[in-house]
């Protein structure tokens, strides 16, 4: 244990109020020749608030003081909400409700930022109570060193709004910081001086995107909003530019040729970095053999280069609606590494023996080179199965057989995963199509297909396999985990649930995957479907990396890991590595000691940066589909209620557009919010609004920077009617 860890635990466990430095320095026994060093570390705690000083030089630790510290969360209305450090309730959305988290007004946020960490002295209220406020007394971190806003000029200075409209303060440029900025321009600007008292922050243009109008600046600025890496340096793509298009000969040894194999990809028609590759065969004995091949990115990127470096800082691929922000330079991620057709390429690859009830009876993995006969798109294998287009079936005729053997196998597949209690949320994904310019001219729904659905069971399976072999050898690695839900949101869950006559049951507080999926399955085909299984994905816990194999709540699945995709992720990318180690008998003490450190930052970093990537892909999301509907104000549309809430209710239409139908709006009847049932009551007329009523829209009103769509209520259609409760579950 260091001394810095020794501080905070003597805080933590040994001492009860705050204490001179020197005494506390005594209290270590510390040699008076160290005094200074001690001083220095507790000055430099005191900065990161994890201890409070005094001008006395009195420390102690902010619950001492009757503090706190945490991260806020700034509304667009300017008070915010600080989630304390280790709090259970950090990320979720606030609305007054009872939390652990404190409720900052706007006259107290001290000249914090969303997303500041900061140290906060609670003023009113006590744990358990329905709402703690406080004061913000310092920022202990900034999270905004940088900001994405649109510039506005004016007679002697300029200022820029920030896009992020959490950030509700504009900052001040002065004419020497502008870059020649116009008004209406996308800017990114740094933060020179924080804001302080009544004084705005303070910052220079540091880059001109260009006018916020201009064909692509749009998804520029979600770059910039969210710091994703846009650009490769110069460095990194030096560092690709030396690799080879072309598998080079001595690559080969070693490896298992699998060239003249029927060997396939099938992906989406915009894909350009093909990870994955298969094949399956029917053995003598009945039982299937799949194949998977994936691309052996590891073989050009190295552990440690700067190749590798920033794979490990993006962490992922982003997709942000027309362009894709990559982990890897696309020298490598559309060329050497995709399994392009009818090239070789290298592989790492899973042979998995397969029996009639979908078990894997056994399985080898090895290094391999395949050539794959063709890049098949997913919706073509689906019309060649449905048999609904003479086009591909005469072009793919001498597959065809191929691939019904593979539907055969999925749908053996999938009936193991149904039979074990697996969720799959029946989420028809929105597509957004845009023009030349960037400009979305159409939202519209894709469904998941046979072949879909054939590569997901595919890629299950592979990643199953892989985690529990690596898991029995007790190597370090990178699992994906998700964790049982928190039984507080599948007790809210199961109130939501009450409008539409269901009810989870539970066992000694535990839910199994197996009624969530009972659930799934009642409510399939009808109008709620989506909306139950947007909610209930809602309430469950995010999935992670982990260097830990906690299993897989939403898999029902013991073990688990991403294997499949290596160009686009980081940890399937770290595990290729530690595989292909324990091939070759690379694996000492030294390096699994070594490997246990590299797991757990990959764990850590990729799950961050996934969670980043994640918001980043809805705002562009969210943005889009309110470019669209911006043509379309004053059509109407049916649409079905997706949530409730005290300022009115949200309609998802048929395309999974969202928008608000504000409480203002309704002047028919003073409305009551019933937050138990949440639903919206009329007063005079009991009128019911609730989740599930299918209603007719207008579209009033669109502000695209603001991601907001708003709806008129024209009529109900359908009104969700009570029924007694149905109980699922064990």
């Amino acid at each position: 244990m260091n001394i810095r860890e020794r501080i905070i635990e003597v805080f933590h466990n040994e001492l009860e109020k705050p204490i001179l430095d020197i005494d506390l320095a005594k209290y270590l026994d510390i040699e008076p020749s160290q005094y200074k060093v001690i001083f220095e570390l507790l000055a430099k705690m005191a900065d990161e608030g994890i201890l409070i000083a005094t001008k006395k030089k009195k420390y102690g630790t902010p619950e001492m003081f009757g503090m706190v510290v945490g991260k806020v969360e700034v509304t667009q209305r300017g008070f915010g909400f600080v989630m304390v450090d280790g709090s259970a309730n950090a990320g979720k959305k606030h609305d007054g409700s009872a939390s652990s988290d404190i409720f900052i007004p706007a006259s107290e946020m001290g000249g914090a930022m969303n997303k500041d960490r900061v140290l906060c002295k609670v003023t009113k209220g006590l744990d358990g109570e329905k709402r703690r406020e406080g004061t913000i007394v310092k920022v202990v971190e900034r999270a905004n060193n940088q900001i994405v806003g649109v510039f506005q000029k004016n007679k002697s200075f300029g200022f820029v709004i920030a896009d992020d409209k959490k950030i509700n303060q504009d900052v001040f440029i002065s004419f020497n910081n502008t870059m020649n900025a116009e008004s209406g321009d996308k800017v990114v600007v740094k933060i020179i001086k924080w804001p302080e008292g009544d004084k705005k922050a303070e910052g220079k243009v540091i880059e001109v995107l260009g006018n916020k109008s201009a064909p692509g600046v749009d998804i520029l600025s979600v770059i910039y909003k969210f710091g994703l890496p846009d650009a490769f340096s110069n460095k990194v793509e030096d560092a690709a530019a030396i690799i080879p298009t072309d598998v080079a000969p001595e690559d080969l040894i070693g490896r298992r040729d699998m060239r003249n194999d029927t060997i396939v990809t099938i992906d989406g028609p915009d894909a350009k970095d093909l990870d994955d590759a298969v094949s399956v065969k029917k053995l003598d004995n009945g039982h299937y053999m799949l194949s998977v091949h994936i691309a052996d990115v590891t073989n050009y990127v190295k552990e440690g280069s700067v190749l590798d470096k920033e794979a490990f800082n993006r962490g992922t691929s982003t997709y942000l609606v027309n362009k894709v922000v990559p982990m890897l330079p696309r020298r490598l991620s559309n060329g050497i590494c995709s399994l392009n057709p009818q090239v070789d390429r290298l592989t790492l690859s899973i042979d998995m023996e397969i029996d009639e009830k979908g078990q894997v009876v056994s399985h080898d993995i090895y290094e391999s080179v395949i050539c794959t006969k063709e890049r098949m798109v997913y919706d073509d294998v689906s019309d060649i199965l449905a048999g609904e287009n003479l086009e591909a079936l005469s072009r793919y005729e001498y597959l065809f057989d191929f691939f019904k053997l593979m539907e055969e196998l999925q749908q053996i597949l999938r009936k193991r995963r149904d039979m074990r209690g697996a969720i799959d949320f029946n989420f028809p994904e929105a597509k957004i199509k845009c023009d030349d310019e960037g400009h979305a001219i159409d939202v519209v729904k894709e469904d998941r297909r046979i072949a879909n659905r054939i590569i997901e069971e595919f890629m299950l399976i592979a990643n199953e396999t892989i985690a529990e072999h690596f898991f029995w050898m007790e190597m370090p690695f990178v699992y994906r985990i998700h964790e049982l839900p928190n039984e507080e949101k599948i007790e809210n869950f199961n109130k939501f649930l009450a409008n539409f006559g269901y009810f989870l049951k539970m066992k000694e507080g535990e839910i199994h995957p197996k009624a969530i999926q009972l659930l799934l399955s009642k409510v399939d085909g009808t109008r709620e479907e989506h909306i139950i299984n947007k909610l209930m994905l809602r309430s469950l816990k995010q999935a992670k990396y982990s260097p830990l194999n906690e299993g897989h709540f939403g898999l029902a699945a013991k073990y688990y890991c991403h294997f499949t995709s290596p160009i686009r992720r980081y940890p399937d990318l770290q595990i290729h590595r530690i595989i292909k180690e324990c091939l070759n008998g690379k694996l000492s003490e030294a390096r699994i000691e070594r490997l246990k450190g590299i797991v757990e930052n990959a764990s850590l970093q990729s799950s961050e940066r996934e969670r980043l990537a994640e918001q980043a892909e809805r705002d562009a999301d969210d943005m889009k589909k309110a470019e669209y509907m911006l043509s379309h104000v004053g059509e109407t549309y049916n649409g079905v209620i997706s949530s409730v809430t005290s300022f009115g209710f949200f309609v998802e239409l048929e395309n999974t557009v969202e928008g608000l139908v504000r409480l203002q709006e309704l002047d028919d009847d003073y409305y009551f919010y019933d937050e138990v049932l949440m639903q919206l009551v009329g007063e005079r007329t009991r009128r019911t609004l609730r989740i599930g009523d299918v209603v007719q829209i207008q579209v009033n009103r669109v502000d695209v920077d603001l991601r907001e769509i708003d709806f008129g209520l024209l009529e109900i259609l359908e009104s969700q009617s009570d029924k007694p409760p149905i109980e699922i579950g064990n």
